[in-house]
C-alpha cells in the first residue's frame, strides 16, 4: 500500500516503523552504554516544531529528574528509571498527529485521588507549562 494512513494487518506504516525501531533498539541494547547521544540525534532529526519542544522536554527532564536515563523507545525520546521507561516524548510528526505528546508510563508516581492525567498534548511550551511539567517529572520519579 502506498497510502501511509491505510493499515496492513491493523497497523499503519508509522506503527510498523515504530515496532521495527523498537526491535532494533532491543537488539542493540548494551548494558552501561550511554544512550543520550542517540536520543539527542533523534531529537535533532525532528521537524522544527517538534524539535524545539523535544529539546525543552529533554532539558526539563535533566533538570528535574537527573536520575532518569535518556533512551530511545519505539524511536522516541524516553527517560527510564531502573531500566523501565517512566516518561516519553512523541513528536507530532511520528504518527502524523496534530500535536506532540508528553506521557508517563505506569511506574510514574503521579497518583492523585482516583484519577490523574498521564499524557499531555503539546503544541508549544510556555514558561508556566515548563514549570508544571518540571513539577510533574520530579513527582513522577517519587
Amino acid at each position: 500500500m502506498t497510502d501511509k494512513t491505510k493499515s496492513y494487518d491493523g497497523f499503519t506504516a508509522e506503527e510498523r516503523d515504530a515496532m521495527k525501531q523498537r526491535a532494533g533498539e532491543l537488539k542493540s541494547r548494551k548494558r552501561g552504554k550511554d544512550t543520550e547521544p542517540e536520543v539527542l540525534a533523534k531529537i535533532a532529526e525532528m521537524p522544527d516544531a517538534d524539535r524545539v519542544i523535544a529539546e525543552r522536554i529533554h532539558a526539563l527532564v535533566k533538570a528535574n529528574a537527573p536520575a532518569l536515563v535518556p533512551k530511545l523507545w519505539y524511536g522516541m525520546p524516553a527517560y527510564a528509571l531502573d531500566g523501565k521507561v517512566l516518561c516519553f516524548f512523541q513528536a507530532a510528526d511520528k504518527f502524523k498527529a496534530r500535536y506532540a505528546t508528553f506521557g508517563f508510563e505506569g511506574i510514574a508516581t503521579l497518583d492523585e485521588g482516583s484519577m490523574w492525567a498521564t499524557s499531555f498534548a503539546i503544541t508549544e511550551l510556555s514558561a508556566a507549562d515548563e514549570e508544571r511539567l518540571g513539577k510533574l517529572i520530579a513527582k513522577a520519579v517519587g
